[in-house]
């Protein structure tokens, strides 16, 4: 059966945008931020405005470590394994995916259909036909091995080795803020994989919603920042390469 990307916030750090304040502020203040900062935002004296403000401007700076207290939590559905597999390698972050040892597939199997290929239809047709041939497979082996003496464990361990890439997985993720964007700045260039981009985007939408000054400038460096940071050879060309600057040798070199 197809499915479809899900994604949900199922949690995340109350306060965010103070946390990060007054952990940003720390690390300017000589004073103690629960006299310098805690205690006058809850009195009022500092308005969400003066807080924005200066947020924007530490972020700006690239200053990025406080970033890390605050975290979200996603709950995900109807993605690829071979989309997991991307995603687990941004190892910053926890994840809980759903076992292929322990959770069977059925006879019909979960499947993600890439949009090229549900453009044409027999590509679509051969597409799904491998499939049900692949769910069916599976099943039987399944069957077969469970009559043989092994365990519902070891019959699954076992025969999802012909599951596709396209077989449909669920987790759930938490990044703290600074992976997150560090994520969201990598996943949702254009050049990233459609289906990776397309998860990053609905993560992003959740995140600015909940927290807009911190992801204010979340999502690829083109967009954000104006400059790609892919290297000349990589860059779908729609923004300029970043350009370090140039540094002078020390005399004698």
């Amino acid at each position: 059966m197809r499915k479809i990307l899900h994604v949900e916030l199922l949690a995340h750090t109350p306060d965010a945008e103070d946390i990060v304040f007054a952990a940003f502020r720390q690390c300017y203040s000589s004073g103690f931020v629960m006299d310098t900062v805690v205690q006058p935002r809850r009195a009022g004296k500092i308005s969400a405005e003066e807080r924005e403000h200066f947020l924007q401007n530490v972020l700006m700076m690239g200053h990025a470590s406080p970033l890390e207290h605050v975290s979200f939590t996603f709950a995900i559905e109807g993605i690829s394994r071979a989309c997991s597999h991307q995603l687990i390698r941004h190892r910053i972050a926890s994840y809980s995916q759903q076992s292929q040892r322990y959770c069977a597939e059925g006879e019909e199997l979960d499947y993600i259909l890439p949009p090229s290929i549900a453009r044409d239809e027999e590509a679509k047709r051969l597409y799904e036909a491998f499939m049900r041939q692949a769910g069916e497979t599976y099943a039987r082996l399944r069957e077969r091995m469970q009559k043989s003496g092994c365990k519902r464990e070891s019959a699954n361990e076992d025969a999802r080795f012909v599951l596709p890439n396209a077989a449909e997985t669920k987790l759930v993720a938490t990044f703290n803020a600074r992976s997150l964007l560090h994520f969201l700045q990598l996943r949702c260039c254009s050049r990233a994989q459609w289906e990776i981009r397309a998860l990053a985007r609905r993560m992003g939408q959740w995140v600015q919603n909940i927290s807009p000054t911190l992801f204010s400038h979340a999502g690829p460096s083109c967009e954000q920042w104006g400059v790609c940071f892919e290297s000349p050879a990589f860059s779908c060309g729609r923004k300029p390469p970043f350009q370090p600057p140039k540094t002078e040798k020390p005399d004698g070199e």
